[in-house]
């Protein structure tokens, strides 16, 4: 009679190497678009990190959030198991070259030197950028880290699970409203005063 051993499966680092790796060469493209004398290069990048920051929090917010929200213990774990990885590095790597490539862009296209009450609508960009990177790194990024260690514990406590998730669904709205509001100003800047 053979006896068989179970074990549960090791947990994942949320840090993987590789997602280190492309964040610092997509820090290295954003360097390159800010040193070119290339307007297109700029703006490209700093559209398309845009796009891709808004969509992701709005597909997580209203999209993915809700449906862990309705789904088993297990079903919740499998997959914030697996997004937690993949957002941790991404999502700020993208708002950092998002906001960054903004200000240059905002400053080669004289922006910053608007009248009033031309110079509002950059006044809101900031703030809007303040409110979304203080949020995502000082909130959602530390709750991401919280949900992501005690839902793979192997008697998770569901108050703190019940209590986190609210919180962080509460922090997602304000982002998403944020994240709209950035698009409304974004499109007052590329149409012009």
């Amino acid at each position: 009679m053979t006896q068989t051993t179970l074990t549960a499966a090791p947990v994942a680092s949320p840090l993987r190497p590789w997602y280190l790796v492309a964040a610092a060469g997509a820090l290295v493209v954003m360097i390159a678009a800010i040193l070119s004398p290339s307007l297109w290069f700029l703006n490209f990048l700093h559209v398309m990190t845009g796009a891709l920051w808004t969509g992701i929090d709005l597909f997580m917010g209203f999209v993915i959030g809700p449906v862990l929200r309705r789904v088993s213990l297990d079903t919740r774990r499998a997959m914030i198991a697996g997004i937690i990885p993949r957002t941790l590095i991404l999502m700020p790597t993208l708002s950092i070259i998002t906001s960054t490539a903004g200000w240059f862009l905002g400053v080669r296209l004289g922006y910053l030197n608007l009248g009033f009450p031309e110079f509002w609508w950059v006044v809101a960009a900031l703030g809007i950028v303040t409110v979304l990177t203080v949020q995502g790194l000082g909130v959602l990024l530390p709750m991401n880290l919280k949900l992501y260690f005690e839902i793979l514990k192997p008697a998770p406590d569901h108050d703190k699970l019940k209590r986190w998730m609210r919180t962080y669904v509460r922090v997602v709205a304000v982002q998403g409203t944020m994240q709209v509001l950035i698009i409304v100003v974004m499109a007052r800047f590329a149409t012009g005063f």
